[in-house]
């Protein structure tokens, strides 16, 4: 596991409930169609975060239990999704979720997998999954087509403080099927965008645990490069970002 891995967003949680991308509500179509999901079966959202990935399933009427173990993070989606009953919170991580064995019918992983520890992890989603239960990691890629998302990546890169190391992009589809061995592994991929003015912009960056904060010697230029970036590609104040959210499902 990354060092650090289950404290780096505590000071990011207002810009990443602000502005970090949803996930497609086709996933849960998909899920349902393909693999007899149903909103009868029990969820663990491992690595819940603030509950952007908890929400798509509970608003499809499914419980879901959202193991998440930064304070602030988890405390921020009791208090976004208070309103949701089928829906609690473990303050336990992915290689010790405190769930009883054999309690979930699904596990899924919204941009959390790849800080987890392999080895342990895989353990212990045996241990907490039914039967013939199924695991879901998604992530949102951000892409890199347009000439504005190459030269955004270019920033990123250049000011970011561990980016190359923790990029989800590390983790690709082999490793994600090692993992799973010997079960077998679908992708499905869905198209994802946003749009944002520069406040949104910034607040879509700061959002991410590799970018300087406010007190880094880093911030400022980095803000200053975001600016002329936004200037030069901006379309009636706005610019949008493209993704491809992918969506890895095995049955154990």
């Amino acid at each position: 596991m990354i060092q650090n891995s289950t404290t780096r967003f505590s000071n990011r949680v207002d810009n990443y409930v602000k502005y970090r991308p949803g996930y497609p509500m086709e996933i849960v179509d998909f899920l349902q169609a393909e693999y007899q999901l149903s909103n009868d079966k029990t969820i663990a959202d491992i690595g819940s975060g603030t509950g952007i990935s908890s929400k798509l399933f509970l608003d499809n009427g499914y419980k879901v239990i959202g193991i998440e173990p930064n304070k602030e993070m988890r405390e921020k989606s009791e208090e976004l999704l208070h309103n949701y009953k089928n829906f609690s919170t473990v303050a336990g991580t992915a290689e010790n979720t405190l769930l009883e064995n054999h309690s979930v019918d699904t596990i899924i992983a919204g941009q959390a997998f790849h800080w987890f520890d392999k080895t342990v992890c895989r353990k212990e989603f045996e241990r907490i999954l039914q039967p013939h239960g199924s695991a879901v990691l998604i992530w949102n890629e951000r892409l890199a087509d347009s000439d504005f998302e190459k030269e955004y990546d270019r920033l990123i890169v250049k000011h970011s403080i561990d980016y190359v190391k923790v990029d989800h992009r590390n983790i690709d589809e082999k490793s994600i099927k090692d993992f799973f061995a010997p079960h077998t592994v679908e992708l499905k991929i869905f198209s994802n965008r946003q749009i944002f003015d520069f406040d949104g912009l910034r607040g879509r960056l700061l959002s991410s645990s590799y970018a300087p904060s406010e007190n880094h010697a880093g911030y400022q230029p980095m803000l200053d490069d975001l600016k002329t970036l936004f200037k030069k590609y901006q379309t009636n104040n706005r610019i949008t970002i493209h993704y491809a959210t992918k969506v890895y499902v095995t049955k154990f």
